[in-house]
């Protein structure tokens, strides 16, 4: 596993992907939270917070993630190399495990400069370090559960095929099903109990409760709970193409 890591991780590093990813998910941001005047903007805010940041990166990981998960295992598919792989001392479980863990360390990444936002913020409020930081943490720690939905999602879409496009196009369905589908779906729903039922199948009714910092363990194993079926469902995958 520790191996498919690492070939991942120097894939995207010898290539422009990774810089790419990071320096695009960083322009959109910058140029929302810092030079295009709106509600986004956080010198146009009333108060001090980066609730702006916390409501464009989903959207913007949602198809910057499929992006980069379209080739793990597409790729290999296209070019035969599966059958090597799956013939390995390793079993498809760690295979799996290898490649998402190569997209979610990318994802971490790609959020470590944002802190400057934090740390901004904090000298910039009046009082100084006028910033919910609890709150802030607890969206972090949403947004790094969320992106480990997105990876798993990909690495799945991956698996299913060795068209790249397709394996990106139908990432980005079931990221945008998963996290806004359900509240659309509730919205047509008659009452208010059957909403929130519905409500709670979705990624963003978890993300919003652990962005307001307060870490609950249903929130946690759901996301986990999501994780896993799509990780298992990638291992299934190369079971069925295995035999």
């Amino acid at each position: 596993m520790i191996s498919i890591l690492k070939k991942e991780l120097n894939s995207f590093f010898n290539t422009s992907t990774g810089y790419l990813v990071v320096l695009v998910f960083l322009i959109l941001n910058g140029l929302f939270l810092w030079v295009f005047p709106g509600s986004f903007n956080l010198m146009d805010s009333d108060y001090a917070g980066l609730d702006g940041f916390f409501f464009l990166a989903p959207w913007i990981f949602l198809f910057l993630i499929p992006a980069v998960t379209m080739r793990f295992f597409s790729e290999e598919l296209k070019t035969g190399t599966i059958e090597l792989l799956l013939t390995k001392p390793i079993s498809e479980f760690q295979l799996v495990l290898g490649k998402y863990f190569a997209g979610l360390v990318l994802c971490l990444i790609t959020l470590a400069p944002t802190l400057i936002y934090v740390v901004s913020i904090y000298m910039l409020g009046q009082p100084k370090g006028n910033l919910d930081l609890g709150a802030t943490i607890g969206s972090y720690i949403g947004l790094i559960f969320l992106s480990g939905v997105y990876v798993s999602i990909g690495v799945f879409t991956s698996s299913t095929t060795k068209n790249q496009v397709l394996a990106f196009l139908l990432s980005s369905l079931l990221c945008i099903i998963c996290f806004s589908g359900f509240e659309q779906i509730a919205t047509l729903l008659p009452t208010h109990g059957m909403q929130l039922n519905i409500e709670k199948l979705g990624v963003s009714y978890h993300y919003k409760n652990i962005s307001r910092g307060v870490l609950d363990t249903r929130d946690v194993i759901y996301f986990l709970s999501c994780i896993s079926l799509f990780l298992f469902a990638s291992k299934l995958t190369l079971q069925i193409r295995k035999w």
